[in-house]
């Protein structure tokens, strides 16, 4: 089990779901230091927290008990949920983000996270498909813990998927298509959380919030496609995703 230094943060308060948490959310602190995003996560007048904070160098800090609702995902939404907090442990990754000099996550950093995601996975019935960035749960608004996160070392850890796709994956795809796997494996792809079907029997299409999904997606499991819109490697991981998490 690792080590915790104790912070407690005042942020928080009951769940608001039966049961132990089942989803597993991964930020970075967009902050200049570690400093503080930690004062800002025990600040009671800045109404957010998350249960643990891990430092670059491994350090990890819990904040908030596991029992509790920590206030880390705001709106947010997956598979149908739109309390994510009630469902789900929050953790930060102490990194400056895409505001303040985005850099890639330092070694100790990403060990003491296999240690505290794999203590996790252990204690609660975390899914695979249901360890998740915030910006996949919040796609219009957040895009930690970015691109530079390595989430493939992670899912060889166990924690977490990685897409393997089959040669067939990457074959012929519609717009219409992508966006049905983007909802059917948990994403918000309609304004209004409606199914894409009846999105387009209202006489819709693709918007901004199908392209936040894809962006989102693509920056978690392809991103060296992020930018690109709709291309072969993102249609082939989220074919093979969708069947491995089905």
């Amino acid at each position: 089990m690792p080590t915790f230094i104790s912070q407690p943060s005042p942020n928080h308060g009951p769940r608001r779901h039966d049961g132990p948490p089942d989803m597993l959310i991964i930020h970075y602190t967009g902050m200049r230091t570690g400093a503080d995003a930690l004062a800002r996560l025990c600040d009671p007048t800045s109404e957010v927290s998350a249960h643990y904070l891990v430092e670059e160098d491994g350090r990890i800090f819990q904040l908030v008990p596991d029992d509790r609702r920590a206030w880390h995902a705001g709106a947010s939404f997956w598979a149908g949920e739109r309390d994510v907090n009630s469902r789900s442990i929050g953790i930060e990754l102490v990194n400056p983000g895409h505001e303040f000099g985005y850099r890639p996550f330092p070694e100790a950093q990403m060990r003491a996270l296999v240690d505290l995601a794999g203590h996790l996975l252990q204690t609660y019935p975390i899914q695979p498909h249901y360890v998740l960035a915030h910006s996949d749960v919040a796609p219009a608004r957040k895009q930690d813990p970015g691109e530079l996160f390595d989430w493939l070392a992670l899912a060889m850890a166990g924690i977490g998927l990685w897409p393997d796709p089959r040669p067939a994956d990457g074959m012929a795809w519609d717009g219409d298509e992508v966006a049905r796997l983007l909802q059917s494996f948990g994403y918000l792809v309609t304004p209004d959380g409606i199914s894409w079907d009846a999105h387009i029997a209202r006489g819709n299409s693709w918007d901004e919030t199908a392209t936040a999904a894809l962006t989102a997606f693509q920056r978690h499991w392809v991103p060296g496609s992020l930018g690109r819109g709709i291309d072969r490697d993102s249609v082939a991981a989220l074919r093979a995703l969708v069947r491995d998490s089905a």
